[in-house]
């Protein structure tokens, strides 16, 4: 393996004559999902830097949650009130029930379409990213129910993700789901609380080693009266401490906002996003702060840019440096996700067969496991997960019978289809037609389109064998051309191909 980089050499640009199209691959399997052959040709069309400009790009891609969330959570409000002014037990309870089912059931339909945003080819990056900074600014659906709460946070990150960390790390410091997620709502001035403080610096901005204890407990002074009404941040005065405090060495009449703007004057605070980046780009296991070092001095200089650093740090000469490619474990979302651009399907609108795989795989999503989120890597592949990413394969295979829908299904498939989806399996038709090809041509398309890394020679010359071998029947040999393979083993083929351990790599 060539030697890592000198922290000089690293985060510079790319050349233009060093960009390949397995340089392409890789960028749009890291940034985004996979690596769709048309895409793939696009950026070698374009070149790097305008590709990375139309992934990333200055303005979001529009999201709208579930078309009866609204009112779903009202109704929830109400439910939720009249079990305050109910004074029989039994009745409370059955109440508040109700409430909460209302409160789960938006939660997944909101889920169900942010999956079906990230599936979107063309806001795959964006969303990926999205998705990072929602695993460094972290909320939970466990502590934070409200649905709308975990929505307009995400809109937070959405809204602030092309802009300066710093401004995000204010607007997120008055996110009602962070409020409620680290206890904000309770800190006062005679009971400062240092959750979102502790946090704020250990696992936002700045990483352990760089503030001490008493630097957390003078900002928590300073967050004091920061509230939430009905998901509106509200800011307290009464319960706000005013007096001089001190951090960092300095003292001042800080507020929140002021803490956070002598956060970003610590050297740490350029390195470490750029280091997370990394641990969810890159490689589990990333060099120490001080490899990021120019990187962030870079950053630093462009008055921390989100979007900038994304142009840097995906256009870098580590980011395509060979010990980073095709090694790193797909995390369930990009299973899933990955999988249905491969195979240009649509997410299927049902919670039990997108929410349930992907918790089955270790992932729900808006509920990492905790406030630092998930750690990714080697921690998403055991007995358990790998059976659950054999059986959504093997599921992908299976069209559902609309026919046997209830209500709900039928409303959730009527609104997907509104917006655009057609196909939510892989059916006969589509692998009759795939069958055309050949075994030769079938086993190079899965192999090379679908696979990351070369497989050795036996594996690849087994499938052709297996799709080589055609049906006896004259039914099914008129059905697929003579000697071209059947629609049972074109599919079996694929399968095994989509199961194999190079499959959950990118």
């Amino acid at each position: 393996m060539t030697p890592l980089l000198t922290p000089d050499q690293a985060w510079l640009p790319l050349p233009d004559d060093q960009w390949t199209p397995q340089h392409a691959r890789h960028l749009l399997r890291r940034a985004g999902w996979t690596a769709i052959p048309a895409d793939v040709d696009r950026a070698m069309k374009d070149g790097l830097q305008a590709t990375l400009a139309r992934i990333f790009p200055a303005s979001p891609p529009a999201f709208t949650p579930p078309p009866l969330m609204a009112d779903g959570i009202r109704r929830a409000q109400e439910l939720r009130q009249r079990a305050r002014e109910t004074v029989e037990v039994d009745r409370k309870r059955m109440l508040e029930r109700d409430a909460r089912e209302l409160h789960r059931q938006y939660m997944d339909e909101l889920a169900v379409r942010w999956l079906q945003q990230a599936a979107k080819p063309a806001a795959s990056a964006f969303e990926k990213w999205l998705l990072f900074l929602s695993n460094v600014y972290v909320t939970a659906s466990d502590k934070v129910s409200n649905p709308d709460f975990i929505y307009r946070h995400w809109e937070i990150l959405r809204n602030g993700a092309a802009g300066s960390a710093p401004a995000l790390s204010k607007a997120v410091s008055r996110s009602p789901a962070m409020i409620v997620y680290l206890d904000l709502q309770g800190s006062h001035l005679k009971a400062p609380n240092e959750n979102f403080a502790r946090e704020l610096m250990e696992l936002f901005t700045l990483g352990e080693g760089n503030y001490t204890e008493d630097d957390i407990k003078e900002a928590a002074r300073a967050f004091t009266g920061y509230r939430h009404r009905e998901g509106e941040f509200r800011f307290a005065k009464r319960q706000h401490d005013a007096t001089p405090k001190t951090l960092f060495g300095q003292t001042g009449n800080y507020d929140g906002d002021d803490v956070i703007d002598l956060i970003y004057k610590k050297p740490a605070a350029a390195t470490f996003l750029p280091r997370e980046m990394a641990k969810f780009y890159l490689t589990g296991d990333p060099p120490d702060a001080e490899w990021f070092a120019p990187l962030g001095a870079w950053w630093r200089g462009k008055n921390y840019n989100l979007r900038q650093l994304c142009f840097r740090f995906f256009g870098s000469r580590a980011f395509y440096h060979e010990s980073f490619q095709a090694n790193y474990i797909k995390s369930p979302v990009q299973y899933y996700v990955g999988l249905l651009q491969d195979l240009q399907l649509d997410v299927v609108p049902f919670v039990r067969t997108t929410l349930v795989p992907l918790r089955q795989m270790g992932q729900t999503v808006f509920r990492p496991p905790n406030v630092r989120g998930w750690v990714g890597g080697r921690v998403w592949i055991n007995a358990s997960t790998l059976a659950a990413r054999r059986q959504l394969v093997a599921t992908l295979f299976t069209p559902f019978r609309e026919e046997r829908l209830n209500a709900d299904d039928q409303r959730a498939l009527a609104v997907a289809r509104s917006d655009g989806a057609k196909k939510f399996a892989v059916d006969n038709d589509r692998l009759r037609e795939f069958s055309q090809l050949g075994s030769e041509k079938i086993t190079s398309r899965f192999v090379d389109y679908f696979l990351p890394v070369p497989v050795n020679t036996d594996f690849r010359a087994t499938l052709r064998d297996f799709l080589a071998t055609a049906a006896d029947d004259r039914k099914n040999r008129k059905e697929t051309g003579g000697g071209n393979p059947d629609v049972g083993r074109v599919r079996e083929a694929a399968i095994v191909v989509l199961q194999t351990p190079e499959y959950q790599l990118c």
